[in-house]
């Protein structure tokens, strides 16, 4: 009972690392700068899902560190995209458990394609969605820390695609 209770705790602190590395990733405006905070804040999420015994998350987490790296530096590559798309599918299939996996390989999915193919606003909604899909894959690992981390990652994505359409009308206006 003690290792579940240490193990939990360590879950939560973990997760409150990332949410600090999300909320600032996604409040910059720059998405060089998003995509290298997201990468720290997988390694975390990776980690804590690891401590909820999570494993299709912590492993498409873990996959999602891959990502940002690939994404960084060929994006829009379509044959490395169905790759990363394909190697989501796999991990999902080698640890999978049930149905409380759905909500994390649809993140996957869904931050795979919207990394590699999107960039400004288009991106940030398919982020956010893919967040409201790890709000559900958070709750169903009992996490309190990584579901309101993944809370405020979805809300502080909107604001900032507020913010990004606000200054492009300024722009326009001008």
């Amino acid at each position: 009972m003690e290792e579940i209770g240490l193990r939990w705790l360590l879950g939560q602190g973990v997760s409150l690392i990332a949410l600090a590395l999300c909320l600032v990733a996604f409040a910059s405006k720059r998405d060089d700068r998003l995509f290298v905070l997201l990468l720290f804040a997988n390694i975390a999420f990776a980690v804590q899902f690891a401590l909820f015994e999570s494993w299709v998350a912590a492993g498409i987490s873990a996959l999602i560190v891959l990502r940002i790296a690939l994404v960084r530096r060929f994006r829009r590559n379509l044959l490395l995209m169905l790759g990363m798309l394909l190697a989501t599918l796999v991990v999902a299939a080698l640890t999978w458990s049930g149905p409380r996996d759905i909500p994390a390989l649809a993140a996957g999915l869904l931050g795979t394609y919207g990394m590699f193919m999107l960039s400004g606003i288009p991106m940030r909604i398919t982020l956010a969605a893919a967040a409201l899909c790890w709000v559900a894959s958070n709750v169903l690992a009992g996490s309190i820390g990584g579901t309101i981390a993944e809370s405020l990652i979805f809300l502080t994505n909107v604001v900032t695609m507020l913010r990004l359409r606000r200054d492009a009308r300024l722009l326009h206006t001008t």
